[in-house]
Formats: C-alpha cells, sequence, structure tokens
C-alpha cells in the first residue's frame, strides 16, 4: 500500500469551483491522498472530473456533510490531516426561497466538519489544518466609489446565503479560538470558467445566446461584481493552504470590476463572434425583470493582502478569460447538453453503482 504524504478530504470536488481545485491537487501532489466528499445535489457533476477519475491518488465518497456519524468515519478511515472546504448552496435565488436548506448545509454543514476533525485530532494539531473557502458577499456591499473590500471590512451579509455563509466563517474563526484548531478562511469573488454550473449568469448566458433565448437582466443591469477566473482561484487555494498563516483571512479577487449590463454585452460580443454572427445579431436578446431581492449594488475585493504575502495574482484579463470560457462551452456542447437534460446525473450510477 503506497504511503502518502497528506491525507486531504475536499468536500464539494464535483461542483464547479471544486472541480478545478481537486484537479489541480491530484495532478500537482501524486504523493498526496485526495478524498473528493460530495453529495452530488442538483450542481454536482463528476463528469466535470473524468481527466483524473482513474489517479492512484484520488478517492471519491458520496456522503453529506451534515451526517455527523459518517464524517468522524470517514476523518478515521483515511486518516484525514487537511481539509479544504468548499461544499456549500452557493446561489442567492434559491437561498431566497428556500433559505433553510441553505442554513443547514452552510451552517450546520461546516459545523459538523469541524466538530468530526476536532474529535479525530484531538489536541494533536500538527501538520492539520482546516480551510473554508468562503464569498465576499458577507461584506455585504459598496458604494459606486474607490473603497474595496478588505479582510477587516465588517461583515454585513444581506441575502440567507450571505448569512449563512458569514456564519459559517464564524464557526471556524471560534472553533481557532476556543480550541486551538488551525483554521483558515479565504473570501473569494465571482468565479467564471469553464464547468460552472448553467444556473449561472455566464454559463446561462452563453446557453441562451447560442439557443436565441432571452438574456434576463436584473433591475437596469447597474449592479456591479468582480470577476475572477476560477483557475486562478485554485491557484490561489493551493498558496493558501500550503503558505498561509493559521487564524488568517486571505480576499481572492480578480480585479475585475464589471457592471452586469457591461459584462453581458462583452459575452454577447464574445458569443457572436465565436459562432461567426454578424456584430450586434444577439444584442435583442437582453431583457430586464424584476430586480432581486436585497439585490447588493456592488462587491470589490482588495487581494493586496495575498499577492504581498503568498505571490498570487491573477493570471488573465477578463477580455482574455472571457474569450477562452466561451469558447469552452462552445466546445463542450455535449457536456452542457448533459446538464440541461438532466442525463449528468446517470454519471455516478455508471461510474459507482452502489459502491
Amino acid at each position: 500500500m503506497k504511503i502518502y504524504k497528506r491525507h486531504l478530504l475536499i468536500t464539494g470536488g464535483a461542483g464547479f469551483i471544486g472541480s478545478h481545485v481537486i484537479r489541480l491537487f491530484v495532478n500537482k501532489y501524486p504523493d498526496y491522498q485526495i478524498v473528493n466528499l460530495d453529495k452530488l445535489t442538483y450542481a454536482g457533476n463528476l463528469a466535470n472530473l473524468k481527466d483524473i477519475e482513474d489517479k492512484p491518488n484520488y478517492q471519491f465518497v458520496k456522503a453529506d456533510i451534515c451526517d455527523f456519524e459518517r464524517m468522524l468515519s470517514l476523518f478515521k478511515e483515511y486518516q484525514i490531516d487537511g481539509v479544504i472546504h468548499l461544499a456549500a448552496e452557493s446561489h442567492v435565488d434559491r437561498s431566497i426561497k428556500d433559505p433553510f436548506t441553505f442554513a443547514q448545509t452552510n451552517v450546520m454543514g461546516t459545523l459538523t466538519l469541524l466538530q468530526a476533525a476536532k474529535i479525530v485530532w484531538g489536541e494533536d494539531f500538527e501538520d492539520k489544518l482546516f480551510y473554508h473557502v468562503s464569498t465576499d458577499e458577507v461584506y455585504g456591499a459598496l458604494e459606486f466609489d474607490d473603497t474595496l473590500f478588505t479582510e477587516t471590512t465588517p461583515y454585513a451579509p444581506h441575502s440567507p446565503y450571505s448569512a449563512s455563509k458569514a456564519s459559517s466563517d464564524h464557526f471556524v474563526r471560534a472553533y481557532h479560538d476556543t480550541y486551538g484548531m488551525p483554521t483558515v478562511i479565504s473570501n473569494c469573488s465571482n468565479n467564471y470558467g469553464p464547468y460552472q454550473f448553467p444556473e449561472k449568469l455566464i454559463p446561462l448566458f452563453i446557453h441562451n445566446i447560442r439557443h436565441k433565448k432571452p438574456l434576463p437582466v436584473y433591475g437596469k443591469g447597474e449592479n456591479v461584481r468582480d470577476w475572477l477566473y476560477v483557475v486562478d482561484h485554485a491557484r490561489a487555494i493551493d498558496l493558501v493552504f500550503h503558505q498561509g498563516r493559521i487564524a488568517e483571512t486571505y480576499n481572492i479577487g480578480g480585479f475585475n470590476e464589471w457592471k452586469n449590463i457591461d459584462l453581458i454585452k462583452v459575452i454577447i460580443k464574445t458569443v457572436d463572434e465565436q459562432l461567426g454572427h454578424a456584430a450586434g445579431t444577439s444584442d435583442g436578446l437582453i431583457t430586464y425583470v424584476t430586480d432581486r431581492a436585497g439585490h447588493d449594488l456592488r462587491y470589490a475585493i482588495d487581494s493586496t493582502k495575498i499577492k504581498d504575502e503568498l505571490g498570487w495574482e491573477p493570471s488573465l484579463q477578463f477580455e482574455e478569460g472571457i474569450a477562452k470560457t466561451v469558447k469552452w462551452y462552445l466546445e463542450n456542447q455535449a457536456w452542457m447538453d448533459n446538464i440541461t437534460s438532466g442525463a449528468y446525473e446517470q454519471y455516478y450510477e455508471d461510474m459507482y453503482g452502489n459502491r
């Protein structure tokens, strides 16, 4: 039996960001055992990881992070010494309709993992780490000025989603302060790139433009978001896990602020160009709809700390990243069709059966 240098539990690894983190760690660290824990709810798709599913240092486990006894057994069975916790309900609109599910998964799920780690690790925290991946939405909203979210910005969540993530952040800090558990937190801006579930803005709009469907824009489209290419985020997570200081928070942003309506026009222009359409072909698909309840005006992250301490910065400008993203979705229409048809949900049964 191979002796591994580390045994990492990465939760939510079949999701969008998680699959990129799994791929990076499995390929970069063959001397690490990587356990991918995912419940495979609607946004979890093991087809995202087809290219690494047979790697000897990779193991998939289907389980619920809220199942305390199962989490205890997994920590013991795989001798887990590091956690990268990405599993979460993450769509604001869904949180408005179903806040209980978000509280259960994001708050109680995080607490379950923390308590399992505490019990199994005991007081031996040497070479242990619980890394919690969070969101910039916990900080609330910014005005249309030059201010940015920093690691010391007070929390002011406005949606059930951001409130659940803020609560989970506080529990992680509490386990360090109360029990001495080595923890670290990162808060990221909006991610984009390959393998994102198409309820999210960018893949949804690429899909709708291709099929000449309406492009629903909240309000007047004036809300501002910072956008981070997901591969750059995975690189940052790697650095924070290995080099981040215990009990610290690191903000990870793309330095790419865009008004939603301007972002959408870039997507339209890029998709039309790559499909060979004349300029302006899809402009008429824009449809303004009633604004989202509690819709924050602006998010923008200051990533100076992670740049200065760990040497991280985004590798792509937004126009370059969006061109690569559009190209990936247009060239992987079968992946998108499997999502929209629901066929992707069969992949687990085909691969793992009842194991």
